[in-house]
């Protein structure tokens, strides 16, 4: 297979272009380096049947060219992280939405397989634990910058289940949950980096609002398999699936095993969440993915547990 793969060069499509080169197939990445970074997929250049294009997934004829050569394509490029979102609301709306509908676009015309990376943020405020893939959404106020992303990866939804449906275009739609690992940057929000780096540092790790907010931290390489997994499967087009880990843990119990794992003296810091982000920010306070869907269909099981990730995030970062 030929596989071109969006945002390549990210923390997640980076694994994934290892993955597919080990099993023989050809990968060429796309992306523009905004949140990705050579570095992570410099080590691949030796690989003959690895290539790049730096450029926006927004160049429709690049993004055209590249399709014509590609038999599938993983859509993971997008604009991410929180403090991305609450600082730059204007370029996550247009990156994620039009990207997706270029992306789309250019696939149909060749009807190539697509797998859409969405996000487990489409599930809003809802209250209903765990997450399932057909229940109702609930959005926080337009005037929360937020809540915005959440709702620009719904549209991309939205788009790829109208191509399926009208156009038959082969695609499936995946919702990540806090997907964690060795090359993953805490510079655009995610946690596990942020602590891990303050705590091989003697910095305080910052913890917002009380702590007790919980997620569920899935490893790369049970996410990666995942996708390759979907991407295989007949009967995966016009479905969405949750991928992550279903184990939870409250933020300030990863803070304390970070500092436990890392051997670290940093102290904890409660930051509120008006300091952190911005006035009237909103969060989750439980995010569980129900994975009984991605077991059925692909017998999707994470393996990897939460220390053994802390671990891989240490040892890269002491690296």
């Amino acid at each position: 297979m030929h596989v071109l793969i969006t945002g390549g060069a990210g923390f997640i499509g980076s694994h994934l272009s290892e993955r597919l080169l080990e099993r023989g197939d050809s990968v060429t990445i796309l992306d523009d380096l905004s949140t990705g970074r050579f570095a992570n997929i410099q080590h691949l250049e030796e690989n003959p049947k690895f290539s790049w294009v730096i450029d926006s997934v927004l160049n429709e004829q690049v993004v055209a060219k590249l399709v014509d050569q590609a038999d599938c394509i993983f859509h993971l490029a997008a604009a991410v992280g929180v403090r991305m979102i609450v600082d730059e609301p204007l370029r996550s709306l247009t990156v994620n939405i039009r990207g997706t509908e270029v992306v789309l676009e250019q696939a149909n015309k060749k009807k190539r397989k697509t797998l859409i990376a969405s996000t487990s943020e489409v599930y809003g405020k809802s209250a209903e634990i765990p997450f399932r893939e057909d229940q109702d959404r609930i959005m926080g106020s337009t005037h929360l910058s937020r809540w915005s992303y959440a709702d620009a990866k719904a549209v991309d939804e939205y788009l790829a289940l109208a191509y399926f449906r009208e156009k038959q275009l082969p695609v499936v739609i995946v919702r990540l949950f806090n997907t964690v690992g060795p090359r993953q940057t805490g510079e655009y929000g995610m946690v596990l980096p942020r602590f891990v780096k303050a705590a091989l540092l003697g910095h305080p790790l910052p913890v917002y609002d009380d702590g007790q907010q919980s997620r569920c931290f899935g490893n790369v390489q049970d996410v990666v398999s995942a996708l390759v997994g979907l991407m295989d499967c007949d009967e995966a087009p016009g479905q969405v699936f949750n991928i992550g880990n279903d184990q939870e843990i409250t933020i300030l119990q990863l803070a304390e095993r970070v500092k436990e794992l890392a051997e670290s003296d940093s102290e904890i810091q409660f930051i509120p969440y008006e300091v952190a982000y911005e006035k009237g920010f909103e969060d989750m306070r439980r995010r569980i993915p129900d994975l009984t869907k991605i077991n059925k269909y692909i017998g999707y099981e994470p393996k990897v547990d939460l220390d053994t990730t802390i671990r891989q995030v240490i040892e890269f970062y002491r690296s």
